[in-house]
C-alpha cells in the first residue's frame, strides 16, 4: 500500500508525459506537412505576424512565434523549475545516493555530444549551435517507454525522467549564460531584487499566488527588456514556490472531521443551495485545504495539462515547420552534425560514463536494469526536439537558413535515435517481465 502511494504520482506523471508525446508527434507532423504544402507561405505568415503594443515610453510588439517562445515557453520552464526543486527536495535527487546515477548519466549525455559538434563543425557560424544536442525531451521518450509498458521495469522510466531533468537544468544553465544578448545592469538588477524579495517572502513562509503571478510577468517583462531571455524568469519564479505545507495532515483531518459534523448538523434548506452556515463552513473548508496542500505540488498539477496539452504542442506547430526545399539553402554539414551528436554522443556519451562509474563503484545501478537497458534508453536520450529546437532558435535567430537545417538535423537524429532505441529495448525484454500495471489500474 505505502509503495503503490508513493508511485503512484510517477506514474500519473509517465502516462501524462507519454500521451503529451503523442500530441506532440502529431502537431509536428502538421507542421512539418502546414510548411511544405500549398499554403506554406499562410504558414510563415501566420507565426510572423505581430502582436503587441506601443506607446510613447513603452514598446512590447512581437511576432507570434516570439510570444511562443519567449512568453508560452516561460510558463512550460516555470513548469521545469517546479519539477527541479521538487525532485531535489523530495523527489528522486533528493540525496547523493539517489542522484548519482541519473547524474553520470546526464553529464555523459551533455559533454560528449557537445565535444562531438565542436570536432565535427567546420564553420565558424554555425560553431554557437554547440548547445543543441543537449537536452532529452521527457514527453517524447517516455511515450515510448509507455509503448513498451511492462517490458521495462518502472526503475529505467524513473533514470530516464530523473537524467532528462538534470539535462533540461543544464541546457537552462547554458541559455542563460551562453544565449543572452548583451544586457541592461540597470533592468537587470531591478529583476533580481523582486525576486530577492519573493524568495525572502517564500523562507519566511509567506506565499500569496496572486503576488507571485504578477511579480512573475513583472520579472520576466524586466528579463525580456534587460536582454536576458525571459524564460529564464520561469525558473527562477518557479524556486520561490514553496513546497512545505502550513499544517499537517493530521491537523487537516481533525479540521476536516469537525467541519464535516458541523455541516450534518446545519440547517439543510428544500432548495439546491446551501444554508448561510453551509457557505461559511465551505469557506473554512477550502482555507483549510489551502493551509494542507504544497503550494508546489499544488502549482505543477494545474499546469501539467495545460503544459503538456497546450503549450508544447504550439510550440511544435510554431516551430516543427520546416521547408525541406528552403529558398534560402541547407547547411548540410549542420544538419549532419546535429544528427550525429543525437544519435551517437548522446547514446555513447550516457552508456559510456554509466558503465565506467559502476565498473568504479562510483554508483549504484538498479538491479532490474540491465546493461542493454541502459544502451537502450541511452539512444532515446537522443530525441531532442523541444528543448533542442528552442536552443536553435536562439543560437541561429537572426540565420533561418540555419535554424531549418538544424531542425532537419534534430527531427531526423531524434526520430532515428528514438527508432533504434526502441528496437534495442523491445528485442532484448520479455513482456510480462515487470508487471507493474496494477498500480497503473489504481490511478
Amino acid at each position: 500500500m505505502i509503495k503503490e502511494k508513493l508511485l503512484s504520482p510517477f506514474q500519473k506523471f509517465v502516462n501524462l508525459q507519454s500521451s503529451s508525446g503523442i500530441l506532440l508527434l502529431a502537431t509536428t507532423i502538421i507542421a512539418l506537412v502546414w510548411a511544405n504544402s500549398a499554403f506554406s507561405e499562410s504558414y510563415q505568415s501566420f507565426w510572423q505576424y505581430e502582436i503587441g503594443f506601443i506607446s510613447d515610453s513603452f514598446e512590447l510588439k512581437k511576432p507570434l512565434i516570439l510570444w511562443v517562445n519567449d512568453g508560452l515557453m516561460a510558463i512550460f520552464f516555470f513548469l521545469i523549475g517546479l519539477e527541479i526543486k521538487r525532485e531535489f527536495l523530495i523527489g528522486e535527487l533528493n540525496s547523493t545516493k539517489k542522484i548519482m546515477f541519473p547524474l553520470f548519466g546526464a553529464i555523459g549525455g551533455i559533454v560528449l555530444p557537445v565535444l562531438i559538434y565542436v570536432i565535427l563543425n567546420q564553420n565558424p557560424d554555425t560553431l554557437k549551435g554547440w548547445g543543441i544536442p543537449m537536452a532529452t525531451d521527457i514527453a517524447f521518450s517516455l511515450a515510448i517507454l509507455k509503448v513498451l509498458g511492462n517490458r521495462v521495469p518502472l526503475s529505467l522510466k524513473i533514470f530516464l525522467t530523473a537524467f532528462a531533468i538534470v539535462d533540461d537544468l543544464g541546457a537552462v544553465l547554458v541559455i542563460a549564460i551562453f544565449y543572452s544578448s548583451s544586457l541592461d545592469l540597470v533592468l537587470l538588477g531591478s529583476a533580481f531584487g523582486l525576486l530577492a524579495i519573493i524568495y525572502f517572502l517564500s523562507y519566511r513562509g509567506l506565499y500569496f499566488e496572486f503576488l507571485t503571478i504578477v511579480s512573475g510577468f513583472i520579472v520576466w517583462l524586466l528579463f525580456l527588456k534587460a536582454g536576458l531571455h525571459p524564460t529564464l524568469a520561469g525558473i527562477l519564479m518557479a524556486f520561490a514556490i514553496p513546497v512545505r505545507q502550513k499544517i499537517s495532515t493530521h491537523e487537516f483531518t481533525n479540521q476536516l472531521e469537525s467541519i464535516v459534523g458541523k455541516i450534518k448538523e446545519s440547517t439543510i434548506l428544500q432548495k439546491p443551495v446551501l444554508s448561510p452556515k453551509q457557505l461559511e463552513l465551505i469557506d473554512d473548508l477550502d482555507g483549510w485545504a489551502d493551509k494542507y496542500r504544497s503550494p508546489l505540488q499544488h502549482l505543477e498539477h494545474k499546469l501539467h495539462n495545460w503544459v503538456a496539452y497546450l503549450i508544447i504542442p504550439i510550440f511544435a506547430l510554431a516551430n516543427a515547420g520546416v521547408a525541406i526545399n528552403s529558398d534560402g539553402g541547407l547547411e548540410t554539414a549542420l544538419i549532419v552534425n546535429i544528427m550525429v551528436c543525437l544519435i551517437l554522443g548522446k547514446s555513447i556519451g550516457i552508456s559510456t560514463v554509466i558503465f565506467l562509474a559502476r565498473k568504479f563503484k562510483i554508483i549504484d545501478v538498479p538491479e532490474d536494469i540491465s546493461n542493454k537497458q541502459i544502451i537502450g534508453v541511452s539512444f532515446l536520450a537522443g530525441i531532442g526536439f523541444t528543448m533542442a529546437i528552442f536552443i536553435a532558435s536562439l543560437a541561429f535567430n537572426s540565420s533561418p537558413e540555419y535554424i531549418d537545417s538544424a531542425k532537419i538535423g534534430i527531427l531526423i537524429g531524434s526520430f532515428i535515435s528514438a527508432i533504434i532505441g526502441f528496437g534495442i529495448l523491445r528485442f532484448n525484454t520479455v513482456k510480462g517481465k515487470f508487471d507493474h500495471s496494477p498500480l497503473e489500474k489504481k490511478e
